[in-house]
């Protein structure tokens, strides 16, 4: 008996998933998933400069690294990539399930992106996640930034230790997320109340701050879907945020103890 399409589909997707790899580009990046233990490392190329740069997490990781002639080095990277003579190819990171990283902390606070595909954006937000203590960012499967050099130089060094899930439905991990309890926020300027009013007296719970894409903003469905929409306490009448900038003010907006 013939296999449906979509069958068939399914195992070439998980087939090619499996055998997807990252080139990650730049000292900070390189060094910092050299230095990760969950990263499954490949292939390190570097320049006799750079090896001396990052012998310490060479070492660390136990990797031969090809050591390649600075006039013939050329990564399998975009031209205009700064790699300062350094590239490791790496497997993607797995972090788990939803429940895996968004139950633990005491009051976690968790970013939702609704197709945020800018890799220079969801590094920014990686990295003020790591600072600002988020439990995870969850962006979407098929319209979100996968995980690449660009975001991983973008996000300097947060991507190796900041959990960044995708998921394939984003209203589906908004409910599940209600269901454990999380009070789901989406940000859009719109909104009659603010982060700070919306979690007053509701410190205590767990936090889910939605953001969508600059321009279009959160989709209808996404909108129907949080518990409550909110926008950010601005003085100016004009001008919007960035959505990294936007997400850092939220989370620290949302903090337990504000």
């Amino acid at each position: 008996m013939k296999k449906p399409k979509w069958v068939v589909q399914k195992e070439q997707d998980k087939k090619a998933e499996a055998n997807q790899t990252v080139w990650l580009f730049g000292l900070h990046a390189v060094r910092d998933a050299l230095e990760n233990p969950k990263r499954e490392k490949l292939k390190l190329m570097v320049t006799p400069n750079a090896q001396i740069k990052l012998e310490e997490a060479i070492a660390k990781a136990g990797i031969v690294p090809e050591v390649v002639d600075p006039r013939k080095f050329r990564p399998p990277l975009d031209q205009g990539s700064v790699h300062q003579g350094a590239v490791l190819e790496v497997k993607p990171l797995a972090w788990g399930s939803l429940q895996e990283v968004c139950i633990g902390a005491e009051a976690p606070r968790v970013l939702l992106l609704d197709r945020v595909t800018d890799p220079h954006n969801v590094g920014a937000i990686l990295r003020s996640a790591e600072v600002l203590g988020a439990s995870a960012v969850i962006g979407m499967r098929h319209h979100a930034a996968p995980e690449t050099g660009s975001l991983a130089k973008s996000a300097s060094g947060a991507l190796e230790r900041q959990p960044y899930l995708r998921v394939r439905n984003l209203a589906d991990s908004i409910k599940e997320l209600q269901n454990m309890g999380y009070l789901v926020l989406g940000l859009d300027g719109e909104a009659d109340m603010t982060v700070e009013a919306a979690l007053d007296g509701k410190r205590d719970r767990p936090v889910a701050l939605v953001l969508g894409a600059e321009g279009p903003g959160l989709r209808e469905k996404t909108k129907e879907t949080v518990d409550m929409l909110v926008r950010i306490d601005a003085d100016g009448g004009f001008g919007s945020l960035n959505v990294s900038n936007a997400a850092a003010i939220a989370l620290y907006a949302s903090r337990p103890h504000g």
